[in-house]
């Protein structure tokens, strides 16, 4: 047996576990509130900042770049520095870098709050999850990775409505300003109820080298996404940045595999489940996030619904995802994680299809319909995915896995953004192209039109020239072709996951994984 601290208590059975589970949760669910309810409200701080649409991506962005980026460290930092004092530290910055981007006069400001902001986060997610083994197992384990789960998708889901309801009654900002009191509150159940878990055989030395080729690799990916649709993805800094990216990331690997203490012990890609649940992780939440931003402008864009109406008309993914959350847990306990992680990445796949006709004209039980189905995919893998890749990892490096867990969740995220709305916009401004460019426009407004939100009011002021049947006839134009766009943009995540699935059903052995099997691989005996 190692010296790992599993600090489950002389009780396991009794209440406090449970409401420190309930204080993490709260926190992990503050964090993916803010990854996802800043979206609904970008049609306002575009009107309120005259933004255009790079700079609001580079906002919504910010805070999953800068998390993505750091999330790693975080969970190897909780391995050794403790990760219930990671997790504290992480709610307490997270809540003061909220107020920042809560007074934020222009979104320059509003990128730097919100990048402050994944610091805190990257503190909080590797945390949260790596705290449930040492608390939880069996059956009950299963049971606190489904309520993890169900508070970060659910959060997710329900983030457009209730950041559609701060946003039209007291204002953006105060999507920032309620992390504080929550944040502070759970700061102190936390504080209170879970017990302190690290591995006190960890060597404390910081692999810096590591540490800054993976984030710097990740920022070069996430800049270029962000910036391609605008710069060209044929311009040199694009084409750099991408090229960079690849070679540090085969650099990292290079360091890892030779230095003495590494920042992420490699060791943990030989558990093949830990590498499908990767996947399966990066695929579903680069396809629920680009979905999710790109669906909440075109309800209120291309359909004219407010922030509060389009946040509800996202909710149908709830009845999806917390319906069959509790079917994926069962499974996992009687068949293993593989079979419902391929059955729901499967069934997202039927629900992209379906929003696959998407035109300014479709009704909403189709958004419905396809949201339903996409909902019912997610709550069918989450449980399955965090016990493989968390569950299943080797005790001392719960942390770490956790960490390249998030990791895969917030870059997917990031990248689902990035690249659906590049495949959006380019479809879009394929479509829009000819009714803007012989509108008779300035080469400056045409320019505008084609950068600004559809609809918005930078939209209206690059069309201001124009005599008002004109003007109704390009703004129907631009709304049609975004319309089609997003739809067609469906379409190619469809054909996206499908890919991914059959990689998961590869990399994921029909055989469950055990314990043995990370001890031998990883070295260790438990």
């Amino acid at each position: 047996m190692t010296n790992e601290t599993r600090a489950v208590g002389p009780d396991t059975s009794s209440r406090r576990r449970w409401v420190s589970l309930g204080a993490i949760c709260t926190t992990a669910g503050l964090v993916w509130l803010a990854f996802a309810d800043l979206g609904v409200a970008i049609p306002t701080i575009a009107d309120d900042f005259g933004a255009d649409m790079s700079s609001l991506s580079w906002a919504n962005n910010a805070f999953s770049l800068v998390t993505g980026a750091l999330v790693i460290a975080a969970g190897k930092f909780g391995d050794v520095f403790g990760r219930r004092r990671m997790l504290q530290l992480g709610v307490l910055l997270f809540a003061a870098c909220s107020v920042v981007a809560a007074l934020a006069p222009n979104v320059e400001a509003l990128i730097v709050g919100r990048g402050l902001m994944g610091i805190g986060a990257a503190m909080i997610l590797p945390a949260t999850l790596a705290l449930i083994p040492p608390q939880f197992s069996g059956k009950a384990q299963l049971t606190a990775f489904g309520v993890w789960q169900g508070v970060a998708w659910g959060g997710q889901a329900v983030a457009p409505t209730i950041g559609g309801v701060v946003t039209d009654t007291v204002g953006w900002a105060w999507l920032f300003w309620i992390n504080v009191p929550l944040g502070l509150i759970a700061y102190a159940v936390i504080r209170s109820t879970t017990p302190e878990s690290a591995d006190p055989d960890g060597s404390r030395h910081v692999d810096w080298l590591g540490l800054t080729t993976i984030g710097l690799a990740v920022f070069a990916l996430l800049y270029a996404l962000t910036d391609g649709p605008s710069a060209g993805w044929t311009s040199p800094l694009i084409i750099t940045l991408l090229i960079v990216t690849v070679v540090l990331g085969i650099a990292w690997v290079v360091i890892e595999s030779r230095v003495r203490e590494p920042l992420v012990d490699l060791s943990l890609f030989r558990l093949r489940s830990f590498d499908g649940a990767l996947t399966a992780n990066l695929s579903m939440n680069l396809s629920y996030a680009g979905l999710s931003y790109l669906l909440v402008l075109w309800l209120q864009n291309a359909r004219g619904y407010s922030a509060v109406q389009a946040g509800l008309l996202m909710l149908p993914a709830v009845v999806g995802i917390f319906a069959f959350i509790p079917l994926g847990g069962r499974l996992d306990e009687r068949l293993g994680g593989r079979t419902p992680v391929l059955v729901g990445l499967g069934t997202m796949v039927v629900g992209f299809l379906i929003l696959g006709p998407l035109n300014a004209d479709s009704g909403l039980w189709l958004v419905a319909a396809g949201l339903v189905v996409i909902g019912l995919g997610l709550g069918l893998l989450s449980t399955p995915i965090s016990n493989a890749a968390v569950g299943e990892a080797p005790a001392s490096l719960s942390g770490t896995a956790a960490g390249v867990f998030k990791m895969s969740s917030m870059v997917g995220g990031a990248l689902g953004v990035a690249i659906l709305t590049a495949f959006a916009r380019g479809f879009s401004m394929a479509d829009s192209e000819n009714a803007i460019d012989t509108a008779g426009l300035t080469p400056g407004d045409v320019d505008q039109a084609h950068q600004a939100l559809v609809n918005s009011s930078s939209f209206a002021d690059a069309l201001a020239s124009l005599p008002a049947d004109l003007r109704d006839h390009v703004t129907a134009a631009a709304i049609d072709a975004f319309s089609t766009g997003v739809g067609r943009t469906m379409l190619v995540t469809a054909a996206g996951m499908l890919v991914a699935t059959v990689g998961v059903a590869f990399v994921w052995p029909r055989r469950r994984a055990t314990v043995a099997d990370a001890v031998t691989l990883h070295g260790v005996s438990e």
